[in-house]
């Protein structure tokens, strides 16, 4: 038997092991997400690497441009990762996903937060230039109470506390930007096309508003108001419109993996970052209830209080708060 022949024959004998695959791929993607208490899974798990171990070094070998090799590339560190995952422990947890997970999603995200921040920037300049030019189109992004208000020369954020406890209003604040966050993201699903939505839109309504009260002027009241908290809730939904528009473009661009993994691997890499949204909309929350509508704060108070919550972002979205930077240079030095 010829050299070729016999070749050919151990690729028709690798490929006829197709379904042995699928079956410890499958075993894989189901053991990978739980804990399990059953030995016949976990010896079977083990079979199964071992035996995907071996068919990668010849698949390789003899089928190295194939798809049978890409498949069995990404079964094998499926197995690899559902069979030596560590043992889970909630603070081990948690301070894996501030120290390592979030600075990763972070890089990786890094081009959908320059573009959407670019996209924010701009409708905002937009907006601004829209009302300041013709002043009437102020019709298209505000209410007509609202636009009563700032004509008699009043913001319609005055004497906010005289009618809403402070308490009261945090919560339905909070609840109203958990929200809007959550409509950015999820928007973003639609190829992308709902990131551009909400963050137009958002931009518009920003420099619109901005405009018109400068127009009769209260834009340096509404500065007062908003830069307490707007910082972070601004930064927060471009990173949510960021994170959507980057699980769109899975679905766009799946790669080497099917559409429903790609999806799925970018819906989870992202979703770490809306948890940390979330949580740092809390506190958002907190000093729109808080401090924006009370006139006891100075604006220096204010500016120093949305900037300082804004440094504390990027610290902990950048794992800073939890000795990254430390990790990184002792590993660095060794």
């Amino acid at each position: 038997m010829s050299e070729s022949t016999r070749e050919n024959a151990l690729r028709l004998t690798l490929l006829r092991r197709s379904e042995l695959w699928k079956n410890a791929a499958a075993r894989a993607q189901r053991l990978s997400g739980k804990r399990t208490d059953d030995a016949a899974d976990a010896t079977a798990m083990a079979d199964d690497y071992r035996m995907l171990a071996h068919d990668v070094a010849k698949v390789r070998r003899l089928l190295p441009d194939s798809r049978a090799r890409e498949y069995l590339e990404s079964a094998y560190a499926l197995a690899h990762a559902a069979l030596h995952r560590p043992a889970w422990h909630a603070s081990h947890a948690i301070l894996g996903l501030f120290r390592d997970d979030l600075p990763e999603v972070m890089r990786w995200l890094r081009p959908h937060i320059v573009w959407a921040t670019a996209l924010f920037i701009l409708t905002i300049a937009a907006g601004y230039w829209m009302v300041h030019t013709y002043p009437d189109l102020i019709a298209l992004f505000a209410s007509p109470e609202l636009i009563a208000t700032v004509e008699r020369g009043q913001l319609w954020t005055e004497g906010l506390l005289n009618v809403v406890p402070s308490s009261v209003l945090s919560l339905q604040i909070l609840t109203n930007n958990i929200v809007v966050s959550l409509f950015a993201y999820c928007a973003g699903f639609l190829f992308g096309l709902g990131t551009v939505y909400v963050l137009g839109l958002n931009g518009l309504m920003l420099g619109a508003v901005f405009a018109f009260t400068g127009q009769h002027g209260l834009d340096d009241d509404l500065f007062r108001f908003v830069v307490a908290h707007g910082c972070v809730e601004i930064s927060v939904m471009c990173l949510s419109g960021a994170a959507g528009a980057a699980v769109g473009e899975a679905l766009i661009r799946p790669g080497t993996a099917t559409r429903a993994q790609s999806f799925q691997r970018a819906a989870l890499q992202s979703g770490k970052l809306i948890l940390a949204c979330a949580l740092l909309l809390i506190g958002s929350g907190l000093i729109e209830g808080y401090v924006s509508p009370n006139p006891v704060f100075s604006l220096r108070a204010r500016i120093a209080i949305g900037v300082s919550y804004w440094i504390f972002m990027l610290a902990l979205l950048n794992g800073w708060l939890f000795g990254r930077r430390r990790r990184f240079r002792s590993g660095a030095t060794a």
